[in-house]
């Protein structure tokens, strides 16, 4: 395949049907593309990336908000999905969970309150939590714990909590200790006052943006069905919002982690079963997951195909390894899923801390050989981009996917 040195400013062409990126919508990508350029060793990918250091940007598919831009802003606030937006994302993620009362709300777990939010804050909300605040005890080696579900609050009480950085401090002898626990790669400078949405607001926020959008239907923390309420009802009740904001089903990727819900989606909602996504986690159902066996994957790439599934997405690792000379290349996960005729979608880049400590951690076990940088970011972006083919990657901060789009008319 050709790839296009230099960035788009030098193109002419405003057919954005091969790139997924749409012209009219200015990006802002901010100083962090460049640092991570800067980083890099010298390469051809660091030449053409660097060529495009003036621009000009523009909103891409490619680049999907992974529960907005968490990296800076608390995640699946009005103000995190905004910097995705203003950053090129041309897709952007709510999870979706609900209330006591059964309604639909974005956080990226049913029972994430007490690290997301200043739940615990708020003495009469805090007393309704599944698991109240326990401090720590650190002589005896016992950690503090809260655990707050969207289900033990109503929706109105969901809309008075406000957002944070997602994160505690394990050794908290109170509250205030608790709820200070952001990783210090991340940074509390935007998170004093995330607003928090219902999946509708987000897709009113997200429709008159313009972008597109994918609603993650999250695993149920409480017994389902609760109070009536199915699985099959909760996966029908996310679409039908779309349906009543007049949202058509081609804007939307919705996903999940679990295939039945997919599955769902493709027998009885026919007009969403071209992008509906199915989040493959089957690394956690066996420990004896390898994505170099296909004999340790169950279903088979070609069932999935068969079922009717069209866009798999796994996690960064699943579709990358080291060859001989410790160079990133495709999985053979990833080049089964592209012969069975699956599209793939990558999760999550920028979710870890430093790559130059710890070598990226989870999400770059499978090539941590290889990883001691933070230019190895835009590496492995490359080769998922080019030689996995992947048609779009979640960022914790997406500017940088945004950057990378660009340069290469993706």
């Amino acid at each position: 395949m050709l790839w296009v040195s230099g960035c788009n400013s030098n193109d002419n062409n405003d057919d954005a049907s091969s790139v997924g990126m749409d012209k009219s919508v200015s990006a802002q990508v901010g100083p962090r593309p460049l640092f991570l350029v800067d980083q890099m060793q010298a390469s051809e990918l660091k030449t053409q990336l660097t060529q495009c250091e003036s621009g000009p940007f523009y909103r891409t598919d490619f680049s999907i908000g992974h529960r907005g831009a968490s990296m800076q802003f608390p995640e699946h606030t009005k103000e995190a999905y905004q910097a995705a937006i203003d950053s090129g994302a041309g897709i952007v993620e709510c999870d979706v969970t609900f209330t006591a009362d059964k309604e639909l709300v974005c956080r990226h777990s049913q029972c994430d309150l007490a690290t997301t939010t200043n739940i615990l804050a708020i003495p009469a909300l805090a007393n309704k939590c599944s698991v109240p605040f326990s401090p720590a005890d650190v002589a005896n080696g016992v950690s503090a714990t809260a655990t707050c579900c969207t289900s033990d609050i109503s929706l109105a009480e969901f809309k008075t909590l406000k957002g944070k950085m997602d994160g505690f401090n394990p050794k908290a002898t109170t509250v205030a200790e608790f709820i200070d626990g952001t990783p210090n790669w991340r940074t509390d400078l935007y998170a004093g006052n995330g607003t928090l949405m219902t999946h509708a607001e987000s897709i009113a926020l997200f429709k008159a943006a313009g972008v597109k959008m994918t609603p993650e239907l999250k695993s149920a923390s409480v017994s389902m069905p609760y109070d009536g309420f199915t699985q099959q009802d909760y996966a029908q009740k996310m679409l039908d919002e779309y349906a009543a904001a007049g949202v058509d089903a081609s804007q939307v990727f919705p996903q999940s982690f679990n295939l039945d819900d997919v599955k769902y989606w493709i027998a009885n909602a026919p007009e969403f079963a071209d992008q509906a996504v199915y989040l493959d986690d089957r690394y956690d159902f066996s420990s004896g997951f390898d994505p170099q066996n296909s004999a340790t994957w169950s279903p088979s790439m070609e069932t999935l195909a068969a079922d009717g599934v069209k866009i798999i997405a796994p996690p960064l690792w699943v579709l990358v390894t080291l060859d001989e000379n410790k160079a990133i290349v495709p999985s053979e996960y990833a080049k089964a899923a592209t012969a069975a005729g699956l599209k793939i979608i990558a999760w999550s880049l920028e979710r870890s801390g430093p790559l130059s400590q710890g070598a990226g951690g989870w999400y770059y076990q499978s090539i941590a050989d290889a990883i001691d940088n933070e230019g190895d970011t835009f590496e492995l972006l490359d080769v998922l981009a080019k030689d996995v083919g992947v048609i779009g990657v979640f960022s914790d901060w997406p500017a940088t996917v945004t950057y990378y789009a660009n340069c290469m008319d993706k």
